[in-house]
């Protein structure tokens, strides 16, 4: 067993969801991030390059020059609508995987006691690929529709809906059983859940906006609005600059990846909630109890001492 391994299944406040979420990512940053960059790299490269050319087509739609010069013409329509194709299909197959791959990941690390077996996690993220992308598609349409109706719906529905992934990977049950699953798991329990949910987007998006402020700045800067001289010449050349692009760059792969902090939250939100419905991992150290040597030699010990062995 791994000296660092951090017991994922037991009950949590808040304030201890919180602490382990980033105790779990700072002990297993190395091994964690080598999988991750393994898995969803390439896809994640490619969403990198299409937004950056993304920029560039989307700067010669505005540039007010070039439509002046007779410049614009069908070429730009067609690369900005194949650029946004692939920034678009790029973009969702990154977040998939990118979700699979953080999940997939601790349920190899619970399941072999902090032991990472990566050809497993590689297969049952590829091979649950479009169950993801269903129950994505299922719990986006149920979160939409009750946020037309009313945002209280919309949240209401988000909070249960968001831990149907975990479900989905944790209990290997189907899209189905999972999106169902998800409102009895957080039953009784939806203002915790929510108040989690809450602390950690907020922390989540609050990093995510320091991560953008450089790219804001030299927008305003570009476009004179600092200076209070504003070029509206220059609104879509600052789409094509350079600094402008790698600095967005730089943003999304930030909030990107900030994004994995949610993820493994959520996690442990759905440990939390399971132990206190079904007491699983509860039941799993004591069924192990029996299996390990050292342990049995120590509960012998106290047996002969006459001492208390119900812990």
């Amino acid at each position: 067993m791994n000296n660092q391994y951090i017991e994922l299944k037991k009950k949590r406040e808040l304030g201890d969801i919180l602490s382990d979420t980033f105790a779990f990512l700072r002990t297993q940053f190395k091994p964690f991030f080598s999988t991750y960059l393994k898995i969803v790299g390439p896809y994640l490269l490619v969403f990198l390059i299409s937004y950056a050319f993304y920029f560039s087509s989307f700067s010669s739609l505005l540039n007010i020059n070039a439509i002046d010069n007779q410049n614009f013409d069908a070429f730009n329509g067609i690369y900005f609508f194949l650029t946004m194709v692939v920034f678009a299909f790029s973009g969702l197959a990154s977040y998939v995987l990118s979700q699979a791959t953080t999940l997939y990941y601790i349920e190899s690390y619970t399941k072999n006691n902090g032991v990472i077996n990566f050809e497993e996690i590689k297969h049952n993220v590829y091979n649950k690929f479009w169950s993801f992308i269903g129950l994505g598609i299922l719990v986006g349409l149920s979160v939409v529709i009750g946020f037309i109706f009313c945002c209280i719906p919309g949240i209401f529905l988000y909070v249960p809906l968001a831990l149907s992934f975990a479900i989905l990977v944790f209990t290997g049950r189907s899209v189905t059983d999972s999106f169902r699953y998800s409102f009895d798991l957080v039953k009784e329990h939806w203002w915790m859940t929510f108040a989690t949910i809450l602390v950690v987007g907020i922390i989540v998006t609050i990093a995510g906006y320091a991560f953008s402020i450089p790219a804001v700045i030299y927008q305003y800067a570009k476009m004179g609005i600092l200076s209070g001289n504003m070029d509206a010449e220059g609104f879509g050349d600052v789409f094509g600059d350079p600094v402008y692009v790698v600095l967005n760059l730089v943003s999304t792969l930030a909030q990107f990846l900030l994004n994995i902090i949610s993820l493994v939250a959520v996690a442990l939100i759905y440990f939390n909630l399971n132990e206190i419905k079904n007491n699983e991992g509860t039941f799993e150290r004591i069924s192990k109890l029996g299996t390990d040597p050292e342990k049995d030699d120590t509960l012998e010990r106290i047996k002969r001492l006459g001492g208390n062995t119900d812990e």
